[in-house]
């Protein structure tokens, strides 16, 4: 990818500036040197969003930046626009933000302080969500939408996690059963369900502290959902946890203290999260170590859902 990096640079008057790969997860990030210190480049994989659904991912970024909540913040080209198609490649270029992830403070903390960080978390989340419904988008604004058939119908944003092909019988069976009665729930619930723009993919790792200030960083996967979902995003990889419970209430209490939510849902949304990382890897099987991390997302997953179900 140098060589788009190279055709790109120019378009944002960065020509001849030191860069180097940061992260080749999901798309490319480049950290580009400036005189102001750096920016971040990322090189879209190919087929994931259109030119029109990133470009609304960059015009919700710059709201919720101007709203007062700590994200990259989009960097118009020389030519003002804010994405370019580079040898193919969708780039964009966003402001670079210090610090470190939530999880690696929350490393550092003792139990008391990792729920004062999951406190503010929380208090965050809920800025977000009050920043984005005060927002009129534009009238050309599309994303992806994490409603019922984008979680549980038949082509599931994440895959058919119901078809990952090393469930055994039995999980396979368990996850048929929870996807039928979850459907079943969010029929009858999510008319009274609140619903918006979320970021979606609010893991500890896409969270990170910088002179403890909160920022959130990765708006790849946003679009429409139920902010429910948007607070299971944030627990799940943290419920074998042995203070998981102190660390749920700290978060849903400094949610409920900015924004009102009901959590009467949270177990399913929770069984319902875990059930999309088991889709989300069924692309990856094939990669070093996919098949620990799959035995692991199916462990998680099967916990929850037989929570969820009662069983």
């Amino acid at each position: 990818m140098n060589e788009i990096v190279e055709q790109a640079l120019p378009l944002w008057g960065l020509s001849g500036s030191d860069y180097h790969l940061i992260a080749a997860r999901e798309n490319e990030v480049f950290r580009v040197a400036t005189a102001q210190g750096g920016v971040a480049m990322r090189l879209h994989r190919k087929g994931y969003r259109t030119d029109q659904e990133l470009r609304s991912e960059l015009a919700w970024m710059t709201a919720v930046e101007k709203g007062g909540i700590n994200v990259p913040a989009p960097v118009p080209s020389a030519s003002g626009e804010m994405l370019h198609v580079v040898g193919g490649v969708q780039a964009d270029v966003l402001t670079w933000l210090n610090g470190v992830s939530v999880m690696k403070r929350s490393e550092t903390l003792d139990e008391k302080g990792r729920a004062e960080l999951f406190h503010e978390v929380g208090r965050q989340l809920a800025g977000l969500h009050n920043i984005i419904d005060a927002w009129i988008p534009p009238a050309w604004f599309t994303r992806c939408a994490w409603d019922r058939d984008g979680l549980l119908g038949d082509a599931p944003l994440w895959g058919r996690f119901w078809e990952n092909p090393l469930l055994e019988d039995e999980d396979r069976q368990l996850f048929v059963e929870m996807r039928r009665a979850a459907t079943a729930d969010l029929q009858c619930l999510e008319s009274s369900l609140d619903y918006g723009l979320i970021h979606a993919d609010l893991v500890s790792e896409n969270v990170m502290i910088y002179e403890n200030r909160i920022q959130l960083i990765d708006f790849d996967d946003g679009g429409f959902g139920f902010r429910m979902f948007e607070i299971a995003t944030a627990l799940v990889k943290y419920r074998n946890e042995r203070d998981f419970p102190a660390l749920k209430v700290a978060l849903t209490k400094g949610y409920q203290s900015v924004r009102p939510i009901d959590l009467a849902q949270l177990d399913l949304f929770m069984a319902i999260r875990a059930a999309t990382y088991v889709g989300w890897n069924i692309e990856r099987i094939n990669e070093d170590g996919a098949e620990k991390r799959n035995a692991r997302l199916i462990t998680d997953a099967r916990d929850l859902a037989r929570a969820y179900l009662g069983k």
